[in-house]
């Protein structure tokens, strides 16, 4: 027996996720979302960040 038909007969009765579990994913993802945000709207980020964009825009001779 393969691998995928194992895996494809282990997996035939679930009907996905619970209420609570898709509840538990949709908090997670938000607070990740929510952390990436305050990093990346950081003053050292955004310094770096528009530093980067400068440099790409400039014209070097």
């Amino acid at each position: 027996m393969s691998f995928v038909h194992v895996l494809r007969r282990r997996c035939a009765g679930d009907s996905g996720m619970s209420t609570a579990e898709y509840a538990i994913g949709t908090i997670a993802a938000a607070a990740f979302a929510a952390v990436l945000y305050a990093v990346v709207t950081g003053e050292p980020v955004l310094a770096e960040l528009t530093a980067l964009v400068q440099d790409a825009l400039t014209v070097r001779r």
